[in-house]
């Protein structure tokens, strides 16, 4: 096997029995990286930040001091702060930004010996579900049909790097779906942890209240492994929760019995491709002939779901993306003879930021605006509690995780939602959204194929800091799936 398609437990077995060193699993990933320029998966390389931290990697494995992550070359969300290295969050408006810091997450890794590739593209700010609203321009998926180039997903540039195996693994974000969407259309394993489990300290924000890093992986167990480095208490975050990190691969047994896990009605929505309710179905029969109770539940809120989060995303969005004028950092409009100041935070701005982050942000000012702060934004707050509330009195029911579809369909093709009702793309969040707006662990495993040959996921939802748990049950359902496919190499 090629060292860059190892996972990250086989690596780590690897490195510390001698069989490899990190130096040569970075140097597979980095020859990987540079032939697949195709993908346009990474936004900036690192090789020679990569190359020292491996051999410093290497260096701490032969003395015998090697965390779980150590030497394991991953792949960097350009919404992570990385220091020294340009961290744009794929905009325009942060052109030439190379923090003086490090992210909490990324210092997390770096401590633990791991080692930074690069940076990956995503959809700019993390608004979009196609990878199409970077300024870098769109991650090609390296699943194919019909020579129909498709999206990875949001998250694009993590998605595909892991899913093409120029990686070990890959940090993400998740705010509606950001992670669990790109798992699902790339056939790999993304897990959303609770919100406060990971510092957002470093972190580009989006929507604060929702927003939450997890690890994109090749498999359950190498979830549970980076996300155990990931997660940490972090001062620097008043949100992240004082809260001690278990070690989530010693949850990984496998048994499940007498775990009841939910089926929501509510999520069967109309015209649900065919596909997508057998994957559901087939989901539950795996999970219920691994000793599982499987139990119908019902979340009466989930349809107000959608409209919420478009409401309380744009308006945390607006606020946040404020800060960027041109000002400090990032890109300045140039100005002509008798413009001032006003003027050049409008043409910043306007030059800076793309169309789809332009519209959220005016969404956004509209629903915090005086006559309309309670009709919609004090609304969409009510919504999002009682959304919560139907999942606290599941879990007080004895429900352990709620399985349903991670996504309303298999990956659609570049470009073909370029002229849709922008609505039509936020449909592809319909599975997800709930998760971020009750603050839950959710994690997306491939499962199968549909009848084009494109991966398809399903979703696990857990109870509040049980992310072992949640993981554990991933493991039988990614056991019982034997999803293996990978993506003809066409790049």
């Amino acid at each position: 096997m090629s060292l860059n398609k190892l996972t990250i437990a086989a690596a780590r077995d690897a490195l510390k029995a001698g069989e490899v060193t990190s130096v040569e699993i970075t140097e597979a990933c980095l020859a990987e990286i540079d032939a697949a320029g195709a993908l346009n998966a990474f936004c900036a390389k690192t090789p020679e930040i990569a190359l020292a931290q491996a051999k410093a990697a290497d260096a701490r494995i032969k003395a015998g001091d090697a965390p779980a992550m150590c030497g394991i070359p991953l792949g960097i969300k350009d919404l992570f702060c990385t220091k020294g290295v340009a961290s744009q969050a794929a905009s325009r408006i942060l052109e030439g930004f190379k923090p003086e810091y490090e992210s909490t997450v990324t210092q997390n890794l770096w401590d633990a010996g791991a080692v930074m590739l690069g940076k990956l593209s995503m959809d700019e700010f993390a608004m979009g579900s196609s990878n199409e609203t970077a300024c870098y321009g769109p991650v090609v998926s390296p699943w194919k049909v019909d020579d129909r180039q498709l999206t990875p997903g949001l998250l694009g540039g993590s998605a595909a790097a892991v899913a093409a195996d120029l990686c070990l693994a890959a940090t993400g974000t998740d705010t509606g779906g950001s992670i669990r969407q790109p798992a699902a259309f790339t056939g790999i394993v993304g897990i959303k942890p609770t919100y406060g489990r990971v510092s957002r300290w470093g972190v580009v924000a989006f929507a604060s209240s929702l927003d939450q890093a997890g690890p994109m992986t090749k498999s359950v167990r190498d979830a549970a492994i980076m996300l155990g480095t990931m997660a940490s208490n972090d001062a620097k975050d008043s949100t992240c929760a004082d809260i001690a990190v278990p070690d989530f691969e010693a949850a990984l047994t496998g048994d499940i019995r007498g775990k009841k896990i939910g089926i929501p009605r509510e999520y069967r929505m109309e015209g649900m491709p065919a596909e997508i309710e057998k994957l559901w179905s087939d989901g539950a029969a795996m999970l219920r002939d691994a000793g599982a109770e499987i139990v119908e539940i019902s979340l009466p809120h989930t349809k107000y779901a959608l409209p919420a989060y478009y409401v309380i995303a744009p308006a945390e969005a607006s606020s946040n993306l404020a800060r960027y004028d041109g000002v400090r950092y990032g890109h300045r409009a140039t100005l002509s003879a008798g413009e001032g100041i006003v003027d050049m935070y409008e043409k910043t701005r306007a030059e800076g930021f793309g169309p789809e982050v332009q519209r959220r942000i005016m969404i956004g000012t509209y629903v915090l605006s005086a006559g309309f702060y309670d009709a919609y934004y004090n609304r969409a707050r009510r919504v999002r509690a009682l959304i919560k509330q139907d999942f606290d009195q599941a879990f007080a029911a004895g429900i352990d995780s709620i399985l349903t579809p991670a996504t309303p369909s298999s990956a659609f093709g570049l470009g073909e939602m370029k002229d849709a009702d922008p609505v039509e793309m936020y449909l592809n969040d319909v599975f997800t959204v709930t998760v971020n707006l009750a603050g839950l662990p959710g994690i997306s495993v491939p499962v199968g194929l549909d009848a084009k040959g494109l991966p398809m996921g399903l979703q696990l939802i857990g109870r509040p800091w049980e992310e072992g748990d949640l993981l554990n049950q991933a493991l039988v359902l990614e056991k019982a799936a034997g999803f293996a496919a990978k993506p003809a190499k066409w790049w």
